[in-house]
């Protein structure tokens, strides 16, 4: 089977590049991690203590290196949008428009939406940053990016987007754009973070989504009504600046939309 998405003659690069010397598949960091070892090999009693401290580096690395970042905005999205799609462009204006409001643009540092947002940085003068990962593949950091962290561990990254962020802004993108999506409202609805806006960029595509949820989570009484409030979805790079900015200065204006998240949550446990 073959992937549509890859040039010509690409997939044998891809192939040697997630191999070491032995012709065996080079494990990532999270893939050790994450992996279950045979009882018989007891190598695990002497690496993992020891992969702790590699993730703790991982976690001192990024808070010093973001600890002065500031008022800061997340783009997330597709690595596969190209330069001539028309979400690459809303991105790049709205990591201007965001840099021109005072906020450093976080991105994963790869293509696609990410470029994208890192560039809008650089036009505006911004702090453009971007979050680099370690996969079976490489992933290069985008030119737009002026500081670049690596890391190892998704969980490790996702910490420092969610962290040094006042508010996220989701443009189209594949399982890991979405993973972002759900966890912030995890986050939110259980009060694990405040006054976080979260913008859905591109209504045509999220649409669906968002009426699955509401015809179905919804309806089903999975979630409530209030839950969706937590979100605004746009197609406008103003208009998702504009919420992003009132939600950062006007603290009371967002929390009782957060807030009735949060006492549906505690209703259903039947907490006060």
């Amino acid at each position: 089977m073959t992937n549509s998405n890859i040039p010509n003659g690409s997939s044998k690069a891809i192939e040697k590049k997630t191999h070491n010397g032995s012709g065996r598949r080079r494990k990532t960091a999270d893939e050790h991690l994450l992996s279950t070892v045979p009882a018989r090999e007891l190598e695990f009693l002497h690496s993992d203590p020891w992969r702790v401290l590699r993730i703790m580096g991982e976690f001192v690395s990024g808070f010093d290196s973001l600890a002065d970042l500031g008022p800061a905005v997340t783009i997330f999205g597709s690595a596969r949008t190209k330069s001539d799609d028309p979400m690459y462009a809303a991105a790049v204006e709205l990591g201007r428009r965001l840099g021109h409001a005072g906020f450093s643009i976080i991105t994963g540092g790869g293509p696609g939406i990410m470029e994208a947002g890192n560039r809008g940085a650089r036009e505006a003068g911004a702090r453009s940053i971007g979050l680099n990962i370690e996969l079976p593949f490489e992933q290069s950091t985008n030119p737009y990016v002026d500081e670049s962290i690596e890391f190892h561990y998704f969980f490790a990254r996702k910490t420092m987007f969610l962290k040094y962020a006042l508010g996220y802004v989701i443009f189209p993108g594949g399982f890991g754009t979405m993973d972002e999506f759900f966890e912030s409202l995890t986050l939110i609805q259980t009060g694990k973070m405040r006054n976080f806006p979260v913008v859905l960029f591109g209504t045509e595509f999220w649409g669906g989504l968002i009426e699955w949820i509401r015809n179905k989570m919804l309806v089903e009484g999975k979630i409530s009504k209030s839950d969706l409030d937590l979100l605004l979805m746009t197609d406008s790079a103003e208009e998702a600046c504009s919420f992003i900015v009132r939600a950062t200065n006007e603290e009371n204006w967002r929390a009782p939309m957060e807030e009735g998240s949060r006492q549906s949550m505690r209703d259903v446990w039947g907490r006060k």
